[in-house]
């Protein structure tokens, strides 16, 4: 069974998950934490918990969901993996760090990893987190959807009955609304581990989102 501790990380607020399993490897997904205390924070779950990283991963290419890497890269050799068609975002992680959140990076990012390509399948322990493209908010977010336990790690593509904005470089509204329909599809238990704010469902989404339609 999938333990997932969230982490709210930086100025933004964004959502940084350690998930492991009984086997105790885990992923961390969007590791955003820009402050001391806050990466701090982090490692002592992962090393208070003998927690084995096996992968560093990126729901898309912004920078809060990023601020972190440089930790995870120095502390347990990981690189970060996100989908291709964000390779240009995290190019230029320093620049949105001063566009975005008003900040001048002192440090330099890992490059890397992987690029992630459609249903790719990232494996942990004894669990698996597929990659569903789901563009709209950026070219290359995605989905981490663990179908074994119906578990989605959604990024900022899909928010508690919300979502994510589309008026960014690479953001699209007619593309978010496909991904929409897409994970629409997905069984209404699904829980939902965003970006930002709190948990939801599938069902909840369908249920009050203005934005999604089965």
């Amino acid at each position: 069974m999938l333990k997932i501790q969230k982490f709210v990380c930086n100025m933004i607020q964004e959502n940084c998950y350690v998930v492991s399993d009984d086997t105790l490897e885990c992923v961390i997904i969007d590791c955003g934490a820009f402050y001391p205390d806050e990466r701090a924070a982090i490692v002592d779950y992962i090393r208070q918990n003998n927690l084995l990283p096996k992968h560093l991963l990126a729901t898309h290419g912004h920078i809060d969901h990023n601020f972190g890497n440089n930790t995870i890269y120095e502390l347990f050799g990981l690189k970060p993996e996100v989908y291709a068609e964000d390779e240009y975002l995290m190019t230029e992680l320093p620049v949105q760090a001063e566009a975005i959140a008003g900040v001048r990076l002192d440090y330099a990012m890992p490059p890397v990893g992987k690029y992630l390509q459609s249903d790719d399948v990232i494996r942990f322990g004894t669990h698996e987190l597929t990659v569903l493209p789901t563009p709209g908010h950026s070219k290359g977010s995605v989905f981490f959807y663990c179908q074994a336990e119906h578990v989605a790690f959604s990024g900022d593509t899909l928010f508690y009955h919300s979502i994510g904005r589309t008026d960014f470089e690479g953001g699209s509204m007619f593309q978010m609304i496909q991904s929409l329909r897409m994970i629409s599809q997905l069984p209404d238990d699904t829980i939902i581990y965003p970006g930002h704010g709190e948990e939801t469902t599938i069902g909840a989404e369908l249920a009050g989102n203005p934005y999604m339609d089965r």
